[in-house]
């Protein structure tokens, strides 16, 4: 009698026979096929699953984008702004004809300059068409080595307060590109105590800071082949902040938390979901330890997307602190994760008001920020009215 190992022996031997058999016809080189070599910038797979696909062309409730870029400076070195002149990107026209298609109330610039661009900016837009923009101002860094700039700074921000800005603007400028001599020496830090008083001004006018300090994580990692944004930092180098005199992205974070906590009375937003929209978990035990803390999820869908469980519950639990903002930039096609057009707030709409599986973050043949898609979260009405609008009219204090 045969046992059961005698038995599975001869079961592979046979098994073993089959395939190669089978592989002498199957794997004859006349019947292989080599795909021709292709490089990754070529590579644009089709997506073969088949999900349920909607189309949202308008916001279910009017939106304040807290978030765009419609001006900006005509002078930059190194990363930091010299003259307060601005370059205005789109015409009201423009923009005005998509704000309407796409139920879109307001725009914020929060790139309106300071000094005499920002008189232009305001009048421009704010003061032309009532309700429908809001512009923010910035520092004035070309005075930063003037023995007298945190007063005079603080100062500024007064004179723009009057001259009609909503907001002050923080680019990543302050903690990644600003030096002690402007343009060169060793950086300055975020929370370097001659911003203080422009702090404390701002929380005294009920000026709300829109704060952006660092990027991606990734950009402060090496651009190797571990890297999950290596295409977007090879398209764009400068982008990276790894090595050199940099911090890291956990530096500039403690920095910036050390100045909302120096200043409780001012409300700070800290733009792209905290700068750390990759760790929820960071970024939620912040808004729990400072009650003067907002986020926005300016081109961060594509992070908040491929999490959709736990961005939904990261939104139920802020929804009072959490407000829509997409980077907006009028023309600025070679950012298609923030170019202003109809598809990105599709995108965006998509995003919060479905459950659709799997679709593309950015209306762009190639991911521009990583290879991956993205799901809908599905907000309620309640939770969605507040992003889109009731939270952003509470800080600006304006009336919706």
């Amino acid at each position: 009698m045969i046992n059961r190992r005698q038995w599975l022996y001869g079961m592979g031997v046979v098994a073993g026979a089959g395939v190669q058999i089978g592989s002498a016809d199957t794997l004859s080189p006349k019947n292989q096929t080599h795909p021709a070599p292709l490089e990754l910038s070529q590579y644009e797979p089709k997506n073969m699953l088949q999900v349920h696909q909607s189309h949202i062309a308008r916001a279910k409730f009017p939106i304040i984008d807290f978030h765009t870029h419609i001006s900006i400076s005509t002078k930059s070195e190194n990363g930091v702004e010299l003259l307060p002149d601005r370059q205005y990107l789109g015409t009201t026209e423009e923009l005005l004809a998509v704000m309407d298609r796409k139920n879109i109330r307001s725009m914020v610039n929060l790139t309106g300059g300071y000094d005499k661009g920002l008189t232009e900016a305001v009048a421009k837009y704010d003061r032309q068409y009532p309700g429908r923009f809001y512009t923010f101002t910035e520092p004035s860094y070309s005075r930063f080595r003037e023995q007298d700039y945190p007063k005079l700074q603080a100062q500024a921000i007064e004179q723009a307060h009057r001259d009609g800005a909503r907001g002050l603007k923080i680019l990543k400028t302050l903690g990644l590109y600003l030096r002690v001599n402007i343009t060169s020496g060793k950086l300055v830090k975020i929370d370097d105590p001659r911003f203080d008083p422009m702090w404390d001004a701002c929380g005294q006018l009920n000026m709300p800071v829109a704060i952006h300090i660092s990027d991606p994580v990734a950009f402060f990692t090496p651009t190797d082949r571990f890297n999950e944004r290596y295409e977007e930092l090879n398209n764009h180098p400068d982008w990276s902040f790894y090595g050199g005199d940099f911090p890291s992205n956990a530096e500039l974070i403690a920095a910036r938390n050390r100045v909302i906590g120096r200043h409780p009375k001012t409300q700070f937003v800290t733009l792209h979901v905290g700068n750390f929209s990759e760790n929820l978990q960071n970024v939620a035990e912040n808004l729990d330890r400072f009650p003067n803390m907002s986020v926005d999820i300016a081109a961060r869908i594509g992070e908040l997307g491929r999490q959709p469980v736990t961005s939904r519950k990261f939104f139920d639990k802020y929804q009072d602190r959490i407000l829509f903002a997409t980077d907006a930039t009028p023309h600025g096609d070679e950012f298609p994760q923030q170019v202003f057009n109809d598809q990105l707030y599709e995108i965006y709409y998509r995003f919060l008001e479905t459950e659709d599986e799997y679709f593309d973050y950015a209306p762009a043949k190639t991911p521009p920020q990583g290879r991956w898609r993205i799901y809908g979260i599905n907000l309620p009405d309640d939770i969605l009215r507040k992003v889109y609008q009731q939270n952003a009219a509470r800080l600006l204090r304006i009336s919706i």
